[in-house]
């Protein structure tokens, strides 16, 4: 850990790798915010992906996700998915897309296993006979290796030397690995955004092809994609009895540039356009939301922040706070105190949230 190298404080944990503090990030962006951006640029670099999202006038554009690249001649965007070859966009399509997969049994770990009919067979009337977890079915967990932010403490951050390779895979042969046993496909990664069309298609061929009773067809984002496809997103979701999982890493805008290098804009506007849907079918929750506690940048005045906001469109909305873990460029912070969790936690309810918890809680210190 370090000082700020703006107001030389450090009564809160400060990365090396940002730089500065998160009360400059929000007091004094013009001077903060260049020092993470710097490290963006260096982490980007480090895997051959663009520094920044393209935006050439005269470049071909790319409207699946909050960054709208404008893909320069011979260049990638944003993601490294799609390169603009010849004036044309090439790569991955909703055809084939980058992923790998593996079966995780029920109940899992996922973000959501406290309020889903996976991990406690509640909701869906097809299922509600099933008292309990679906012991004895699988989560076909699909990981995308790509990302339409840039997480400085990404957990995942391996998915990077994945996203440049060639290798392919078609969405019949994911589809073809759903079997009837498989009671959910959870896509995440990295982050779905950046492949919509791809997990969208696959999952219309699964649920057409469906071997067993159940299949519940969830997402793990960010929440930077296009609108439209959050809404092909949502009627899926409603549909097989599946959620949403949106990761709102901070509420103040240039803090969460300081974090992931994307603005959040696209992600509230995002979240409360599926929150607003959450009441036509609260159990199970079309909706979760959930946040990672960061050390001296995401706790309490955030969680607040952010907890009035998921407030104020549905307080039924289920909320996970996630305890950090020293990963990627900011290895140097340190666990969360438990203290500074139940904080959070008191935080959302007195915000008017009816269903937070805190997650992760091994990890505390």
């Amino acid at each position: 850990m370090s000082r700020c190298r703006l107001c030389n404080s450090s009564s809160n944990p400060v990365s090396e790798e940002i730089g500065v503090c998160a009360n400059c990030l929000k007091a004094k962006p013009g001077a903060a915010l260049p020092f993470a951006l710097q490290t963006h640029r260096k982490s980007r670099s480090a895997y051959h992906l663009p520094e920044t999202p393209p935006h050439d006038p005269q470049g071909i554009s790319c409207n699946l996700c909050v960054n709208e690249c404008r893909i320069p001649e011979g260049e990638l965007g944003f993601c490294g998915l799609r390169r603009n070859q010849g004036g044309k966009l090439t790569g991955v399509s909703a055809e084939e897309g980058k992923l790998s997969w593996y079966y995780d049994p029920l109940p899992t770990n996922c973000v959501a296993d406290w309020v889903c009919p996976g991990g406690t067979g509640s909701g869906f009337p097809r299922y509600a006979h099933r008292p309990g977890p679906e012991r004895g079915y699988k989560n076909l967990a699909v990981f995308f290796h790509a990302c339409t932010f840039n997480c400085l403490y990404c957990q995942n951050w391996h998915f990077r030397d994945e996203t440049l390779k060639p290798r392919t895979t078609p969405v019949s042969r994911l589809v073809s690995d759903v079997d009837e046993r498989t009671s959910c496909i959870c896509y995440f990664g990295g982050d779905p955004a950046a492949q919509l069309p791809f997990s969208l298609a696959a999952s219309r061929k699964a649920l057409a092809e469906k071997k067993g009773k159940i299949l519940r067809i969830c997402w793990e984002t960010n929440g930077s994609m296009h609108p439209s496809l959050l809404d092909e997103m949502i009627d899926l979701a409603l549909g097989s009895g599946g959620c949403i999982k949106f990761d709102l890493k901070a509420w103040d805008e240039n803090l969460h540039k300081a974090l992931t290098g994307v603005p959040n804009r696209r992600t509230l506007e995002n979240f409360r356009r599926a929150g607003e849907k959450a009441w036509t079918r609260p159990d199970p929750p079309l909706v979760i939301a959930s946040t990672l506690l960061v050390p001296g940048y995401v706790e309490e005045e955030e969680v607040r922040s952010l907890a009035r906001f998921i407030a104020s469109i549905n307080p039924e909305i289920p909320y996970s706070l996630l305890a950090f873990y020293p990963h990627f460029y900011m290895a140097d912070l340190p666990l969360v105190p438990r203290y500074t969790a139940e904080k959070c936690l008191q935080a959302a309810r007195e915000e008017g949230l009816k269903n937070a918890k805190i997650g992760n809680i091994h990890l505390l210190r």
